[in-house]
């Protein structure tokens, strides 16, 4: 069994167990002022395994499913027993640095929550991007694009939300999610930007 396909039962697993409990769903959620005021840094991780709702928790988790095997695979077969690890820490980081952001700006609306792990999806999505910017990327299994058309139409969408400020939906996490991933891998690979420039050169529209 791979780590994604654990990842997705603990989440699905966790995500329900917390619908049945609001107390502990309450407990986990990402609250950045109870992160600041009572040091429940734990947040940051536990809010990324718990969703708002059946269809937040699908999403996530086929995206986390087609993204999160093809990066298992190809960070174990470069990287050996090493790949494992970096998998987990480009997911596990990804959760918490793409909060980092919402922390700051909200740490004094009491009334402010996030959940979900958008933030290391959408790493784990860019990393895969940044490896094979030419690989078709689908939304909702029916517009498919480039990997980096597809990215650059996410990143300026999740930075005009981010900016409205309206809504549930946390795109600041999405956002800085995002580019965690890329800066995870291009730290991890240097030769992934050369690659990724070059695949773009030689990319036809026809």
């Amino acid at each position: 069994m791979s780590l994604t396909i654990v990842i997705i039962l603990v989440s699905i697993g966790l995500s329900w167990y917390a619908w049945q409990n609001p107390s502990l769903l309450d407990k986990w959620v990402f609250n950045p002022v109870r992160v600041s005021k009572y040091n429940e840094y734990y947040r940051f991780i536990t809010s990324g395994f718990i969703h708002a709702d059946v269809g937040h928790l699908i999403f996530n988790m086929f995206s986390l499913y087609f993204f999160g095997e093809a990066m298992e695979m190809f960070l174990q077969g470069y990287f050996g027993g090493n790949g494992t690890i970096y998998y987990l820490l480009l997911f596990l980081a990804g959760i918490v640095v793409s909060d980092i952001p919402t922390f700051l700006k909200h740490r004094n609306n009491s009334n402010y929550n996030s959940l979900g792990a958008s933030g290391g999806v959408s790493a784990l999505l860019f990393a895969f991007i940044l490896l094979a910017p030419l690989q078709k990327v689908c939304l909702y299994f029916a517009i498919c694009v480039p990997g980096f058309i597809f990215g650059g139409i996410y990143m300026a969408y999740s930075f005009y939300e981010s900016r409205q400020n309206r809504g549930r939906i946390n795109h600041d996490a999405h956002l800085y999610g995002a580019l965690f991933g890329i800066v995870f891998m291009a730290f991890l690979l240097p030769e992934s930007i050369p690659n990724f420039i070059n695949q773009i050169a030689s990319w036809r529209l026809w």
